[in-house]
């Protein structure tokens, strides 16, 4: 090995491990928000609308990225939303303000055209229930037209909507941010703790085997942070599974080096809300443990009326139906360090065990849509879709050791930040998958990985996603502006050990075979 002290190295050992990674790590998150929904999922008489109104462009992007869960409807909408508003004919369906986003909702796409949605795109819905303005009652009402098979009002009332099988939702979110004082509804801890045991307890008098999502903190710089957690946990401990989580990321005051290191805030974050669910589990001598759902996160500049995020912005006061909101147009800058959250989520693949990018069409996105026109990747997509590709398997412990660099925010950190996922193959012995992000603006970064006893012969790929310009972006214009290219004289020496170098300011993806 080199003893050059600018390398950064680590060793992957197939004895040390992490966690088996949840296919839920890879979900994502449709809100009745701006363009996500109309003119971005739905479009009826689009060209390439189906007889459902579906865009099949985007429905192709969809499965191109490889999302597995997807979150619906909200977000802060749902704590204002009727879901009886969005089932029957399209035709009777009400037009309501939604207080969330100061829009018009017409309904014309509620309950059974996301069902449709999912299914089309072969992945598992997580319904989110408004605790916000609502309670157990309409709740379990919603469970039971979703999930009963026949023989009630409400089942039966599915099945003449044109839907007799079931739709068996089985993730469930208890609300939304009920602790931020922007949502419709807020309330105290000890308020969402009682009303989420309760309508958690209800909901399993239904279904025993549902999954239950109960509403953790906002971020992690909220005042009430860890002690929502405790207070929650201990009211509803025994009737969730989860908790989640919400975090989102932009660069502040030019501080780009501390924007590169924000997957350190995320893993802070995921690592207080365990010792926080813990001490709980501890306190109550329980035997389960509570895992995470990280069912927010993203960067997002926090502009244009976001009401939690930035106040001061102007809201859309005309009450305008689908309106342009929240459409960021992301750099390789911010692809980086959204890969860098990525890698976050699979370095604690052992309590994190779903996830939800928010979100997924137009609003915040990796995929953005022009109203007739047509669907393109922003630089996010890729590396959501390559860590969806390949980081199913199991993630091995990633210790890297090399050079580091100040940054106001965080202080000293490294300039790798990587993981590392094992596929499943014959006696454990698949192919290898580094990721990895160098957080260095100007210096490539040169890489060694020690690979002894994972059976690994050669290097099948190594992606980069980098740009000369750190500012470049995908646009309607120019929609390929931005993809990866080839990493240059990646190889393994005879003692098996990986030799790369990382470019300057680039996400990468490594694959070592058999």
């Amino acid at each position: 090995m080199s003893d050059d002290s600018h390398t950064a190295r680590f060793t992957l050992d197939p004895a040390f491990t992490v966690s088996a990674v949840d296919p839920r790590l890879f979900g994502s998150f449709v809100e009745h928000l701006g363009r996500c929904v109309y003119t971005g999922v739905y479009e009826p008489g689009h060209p390439s609308a189906d007889e459902a109104g579906l865009r099949t462009d985007v429905l192709e992007l969809i499965r191109e990225m490889g999302v597995t869960v997807v979150r619906y409807p909200g977000g802060n909408f749902v704590s204002g939303y009727r879901w009886e508003d969005g089932v029957g004919p399209r035709d009777a369906r009400p037009r309501r303000l939604d207080l969330a986003w100061k829009s018009t909702e017409s309904n014309q796409f509620g309950l059974g055209e996301f069902v449709d949605f999912v299914r089309k795109i072969d992945a598992e819905p997580m319904m989110a229930i408004n605790l916000g303005t609502r309670g157990v009652a309409e709740a379990i009402e919603l469970q039971e037209y979703a999930n009963h098979p026949g023989g009630t009002e409400l089942s039966d009332r599915r099945a003449a909507h044109g839907d007799k099988d079931p739709y068996a939702i089985r993730l469930w979110c208890l609300g939304n941010e009920l602790d931020g004082p922007w949502q419709t509804g807020h309330k105290t801890a000890a308020e969402y703790g009682r009303l989420a045991a309760e309508t958690a307890r209800a909901m399993r008098q239904i279904d025993p085997d549902v999954e239950l999502v109960a509403c953790g903190s906002s971020n992690q710089g909220m005042p009430t942070f860890a002690s929502w957690e405790s207070t929650v946990l201990e009211l509803a401990y025994d009737q969730v599974d989860h908790v989640s989580l919400h975090a989102y990321y932009h660069e502040q005051n030019g501080d780009r080096d501390s924007f590169l290191a924000s997957a350190v805030d995320t893993e802070s974050f995921i690592e207080n809300v365990v010792a926080t669910a813990d001490h709980v589990r501890a306190r109550l001598k329980a035997e389960k443990r509570i895992n995470l759902s990280f069912d927010e996160w993203n960067v997002w500049y926090q502009k244009g009326g976001c009401p939690q995020l930035a106040p001061d912005a102007p809201p859309n006061q005309d009450w305008d139906e689908a309106p342009r909101l929240l459409e960021d147009n992301y750099s390789v800058t911010d692809a980086v360090v959204f890969g860098s959250l990525l890698i976050a989520l699979l370095r604690h693949a052992d309590r994190v065990k779903g996830a939800c990018l928010a979100q997924l069409v137009n609003v915040i996105a990796p995929i953005a849509t022009e109203p007739g026109g047509h669907a393109w990747r922003q630089t996010t997509f890729f590396p959501f879709a390559q860590a969806s590709r390949y980081g199913r398997g199991t993630v091995l412990q990633v210790a890297p050791r090399g050079p580091r660099h100040h940054t106001e925010r965080f202080g000293e950190v490294d300039l790798l930040h990587a993981t590392a996922v094992r596929e499943d193959g014959p006696d454990g012995g698949g192919a290898v998958t580094v990721f990895a992000v160098n957080r260095s603006q100007t210096e490539a970064l040169p890489l060694e990985v020690a690979l002894g006893g994972l059976g690994l012969g050669r290097v099948v790929e190594h992606s980069v996603l980098s740009d000369a310009d750190p500012d470049a972006r995908n646009t309607s214009a120019d929609p390929d502006r931005v993809t990866p290219h080839a990493g240059q004289g990646t190889r393994l020496d005879e003692g098996r050990t990986l030799h790369a170098t990382l470019e300057p300011l680039s996400w990468n993806v490594i694959r070592i075979a058999p």
